[in-house]
């Protein structure tokens, strides 16, 4: 592979020519012999699909490299080998965190290259501040290689172990598996409403296993009253199904209110038993889900700590690892919280002083884990539940007292976190100094 440097004009970006810039890849490594190497440089990466484009600039913004590679590992390796050779410490910068960065951001990981993150957000507003209305990916390159040299608030990539990876895919995959699982029982009501609507008002199919197994069988009127009461319970009864003769004796009872015949009811019958026996095979898909989570939940450094703060099960706790990574990486439990949007910000202007208001810039999925873990919490006798009703007391509303009781737990998990030592009721023994 040969790695050519671009240069001229990127939608009203200046690329600076360097004639002192001599880019050669053998072998899948660079050598790059330059005049006055600097002491570090930034490299932005444009993530696509198929191909990534980089730009690398100096200290004082001069463009030494833009080029495109395509998103296969020996380009990407080269690519890397020959920004290293441009300076002895190299700050990169990505714009997406996601599938398509993966095999790029493993490659820096394994060069212990360090990596920011620039949002596509940061991006679009940082490009306004440049000439040009174009948008090109060497533009958006250049722009997130300036963003990373001039902001030194971006976030870290956390080079997550492979726990952490493997529960993002596992919490992910769970998380499309209970989507199919609404979206199969709603189609499943509507059905039913449509031929039987006396039975399905009787029964909460997402919760209840019971009538699943019942509708696999029988699902419109004159099937249950042609098997009747004592036949339909042993055949509950058969399938394990737990408190089967209330189950049988509300069908049976919701068949007695429909004599009529609609239009489309046995072919109806036939999709009913399909669907539910979809919904009872996932059931049992997610359940194995959940247990792979929770052992390999257990078997990370932070698992046990953060499963024993009140609200927290292995599957919220693993959501938590997953959307922070190492939340020993926040340099203080203020970061944490900021990072989940629960801490406000101000909105002062001249005389006017003392606004706060909700930040949007934050991580929704870790707002929204703390969030539950909190409402969980508070619903149990104990410290949450005390400070939850507090807050009440003071005139706070329901969700704003879950909010505050989440910032107050992030205090606690932080604190436990830095200490090694798992949640207690009690407060540890401190030593005091004489």
């Amino acid at each position: 592979m040969r790695v050519v440097a671009g240069y001229g004009c990127v939608s009203g970006v200046s690329l600076r020519d360097c004639s002192c810039l001599k880019v050669r890849i053998r072998d899948g490594e660079g050598d790059v012999p330059m005049a006055d190497s600097p002491e570090k440089v930034w490299a932005g990466i444009d993530i696509g699909k198929t191909h990534h484009w980089v730009c690398v600039i100096d200290s004082g913004g001069n463009v030494l490299l833009s080029t495109k590679a395509a998103n296969r590992e020996t380009d990407l390796t080269a690519i890397i080998a020959a920004v290293k050779a441009f300076a002895a410490r190299v700050i990169w910068a990505v714009d997406i965190i996601g599938a398509p960065s993966a095999l790029v951001l493993a490659l820096l990981t394994q060069a212990q290259q360090p990596v920011r993150y620039a949002s596509g957000r940061v991006v679009s507003t940082m490009s306004t501040a440049f000439a040009g209305e174009g948008k090109t990916d060497a533009k958006d390159a250049y722009v997130i290689a300036e963003t990373a040299r001039i902001r030194r608030d971006l976030t870290a990539v956390d080079q997550t172990t492979e726990v952490v990876r493997n529960l993002g895919i596992l919490t992910a995959r769970r998380a499309d598996l209970i989507a199919d699982r609404v979206r199969m029982i709603n189609r499943l009501r509507d059905l039913m409403n449509s031929v039987f609507p006396a039975l399905e008002t009787e029964f909460d199919y997402s919760s209840c296993k019971g009538a699943l197994v019942l509708l696999t069988g029988y699902s419109s009127p004159h099937q249950l009253r042609r098997i009747g009461e004592k036949r339909l319970s042993a055949w509950l009864h058969h399938r394990h199904v737990r408190g089967y003769a209330a189950v049988a004796a509300t069908a049976i009872a919701a068949a007695a209110t429909q004599q009529i015949t609609l239009p489309g009811q046995d072919i109806a019958a036939e999709v009913i038993a399909e669907i539910s026996a979809s919904i009872l095979a996932l059931d049992q898909r997610v359940k194995a889900l959940d247990t792979q989570i929770a052992d390999m939940f257990a078997s990370h450094e932070q698992g046990p700590i953060i499963e024993s703060m009140p609200g927290f099960g292995p599957i919220l706790a693993a959501t938590l690892l997953v959307a922070a990574g190492d939340l020993r990486a926040f340099p203080t439990a203020g970061h944490l919280a900021a990072a989940a949007g629960l801490v406000p910000v101000p909105n002062d202007s001249g005389r006017r002083s003392g606004n706060l208001h909700k930040p949007r810039r934050y991580s929704r999925q870790l707002r929204h884990v703390f969030y539950l873990s909190a409402q969980t919490a508070m619903m149990r006798e104990g410290a949450n539940r005390d400070y939850y009703l507090k807050k009440r007391a003071r005139g706070r509303t329901h969700i704003q007292a879950v909010i505050s009781l989440a910032r107050r737990r992030i205090d606690v998990l932080w604190a436990l976190l830095r200490d090694g030592r798992t949640y207690s009721i009690t407060p540890p023994n401190v030593t005091r100094a004489a």
